[in-house]
């Protein structure tokens, strides 16, 4: 019932920023977080960064200090400023979305189709 698209991903060259968004729609729910993962070419998918609705945000080593993850509640939204590009930050970006129906208490989970980002050298 809720839907995950991301957008912003492409190519740039190291040294340089790209800011991806990711939108939920849907009827009837409400988001309890909101992240950020990424798949290397040839490796398993890993943590970006998460942002809950309430607490600290969490960041993964190889990007603190570089990313900022942000939402905007009002839109259903979540961002990711990626600054400083590295050739190994290189992969398919995913955004995920926790969620809960209005009508129901257990927790679910969506994923949207994933947006390229290849950073060059």
């Amino acid at each position: 019932q809720v839907r995950v698209v991301e957008s912003g991903g492409g190519l740039v060259q190291a040294g340089e920023s790209l800011r991806l968004s990711c939108a939920a729609s849907g009827i009837g729910f409400s988001i309890d977080s909101m992240g950020w993962y990424r798949q290397p070419p040839g490796k398993q998918r890993e943590l970006v960064a998460v942002i809950p609705s309430g607490g600290s945000t969490n960041y993964a080593d190889s990007v603190k200090g570089r990313f900022t993850i942000a939402r905007d509640n009002a839109r259903n939204t979540v961002y990711l400023q990626m600054n400083s590009l590295k050739p190994e930050d290189t992969a398919v970006y995913y955004c995920n979305v926790e969620y809960k129906l209005t009508i129901g208490t257990m927790t679910r989970s969506s994923w949207g189709q994933g947006t390229q980002v290849t950073v060059s050298s």
